[in-house]
């Protein structure tokens, strides 16, 4: 009989769970008002149960502030928005509620602090994640988005010049340190930016330390989420068989047969009714 090792931190994060409490206030609020609507900018979180099931609760996703209006309540997404998208959604007139995650929202100030005389930024991270398009929007002076250590390579750093280093909150801590370490080398005015969130690096050692004692690993969450496709990549890393799901209908019996020891994990946006059942699901397979 296979034993299901599931990680303690699986599931929401402080960030998540703190906005979306502000989105049910809202919601509760919003009932009581006779007109307007209410809306997320953007998906509030990455995951898209939770979303499905708060649009079938009359909440808006609207993608562009021209899409909002004046009567509306609109909340800003966990992983935050680019200075100038917030420009334009509060010039709207709508009522506005930031969600945008503590930590993530200390990383904006940060950036903004630490580039404030036009230090470059050079940001570890998705260029296309929202939560770094937004981190970028608050730098002061030029800015460079790397995923990669080849990425890195590639950009043209200056030793004569000063820069910022910097990182989405998501990233894997042990990647960017060895970063920080070869670019101390290459430049000697740069200034490091504490931006990983602790979250994210226990949620990584916990996935690293299940995905060594078992045969396959689980990881659920949205496929959108920037922390779960990196769980997952960490576990993949370890050599074992794993499924990155949104559900546990998406798993197939026949990927666990003569396996005794599954680990399972979770992103940051996934909520604890799903990481249930796919438990639920691997232990009714396992009898």
């Amino acid at each position: 009989m296979a034993t299901v090792l599931r990680a303690k931190t699986a599931g929401f994060c402080m960030g998540v769970g703190l906005a979306l409490r502000k989105l049910d206030q809202a919601l509760k609020e919003h009932r009581a008002r006779s007109s307007g609507r209410l809306v997320m900018l953007g998906p509030i979180i990455h995951n898209p149960q939770v979303l499905a099931d708060y649009e079938a609760l009359g909440v808006f996703c609207a993608q562009d502030p021209s899409q909002l209006n004046a009567t509306d309540r609109v909340l800003i997404r966990a992983h935050g928005i680019t200075r100038q998208v917030e420009e334009a959604v509060r010039a709207t007139g709508a009522d506005v509620v930031d969600a945008t995650c503590p930590k993530v929202k200390r990383a904006q100030l940060a950036i903004e602090r630490a580039t404030r005389d036009g230090e470059e930024l050079l940001l570890f991270g998705e260029a296309d994640h929202p939560e770094v398009r937004g981190l970028v929007s608050y730098a002061h002076g030029p800015a460079h988005v790397f995923g990669s250590r080849d990425e890195l390579a590639a950009l043209h750093v200056d030793p004569e010049r000063s820069y910022v280093l910097a990182s989405q909150t998501t990233q894997d801590r042990s990647v960017f340190e060895q970063l920080e370490k070869e670019l101390r080398d290459r430049l000697p005015r740069l200034k490091v930016l504490a931006t990983i969130c602790d979250a994210t690096r226990e949620r990584q050692e916990e996935a690293r330390s299940i995905a060594a004692q078992v045969e396959a690993m689980v990881v659920v969450g949205g496929r959108q989420s920037g922390n779960t496709r990196r769980l997952a990549d960490l576990a993949a890393q370890s050599g074992i068989s794993t499924y990155h799901i949104e559900q546990a209908e998406e798993l197939r019996a026949e990927d666990f047969a003569g396996k005794t020891r599954v680990g399972l994990t979770a992103g940051a946006s996934t909520p604890r009714k799903l990481i249930d059942a796919t438990q639920q699901w691997l232990e009714q397979l396992s009898d």
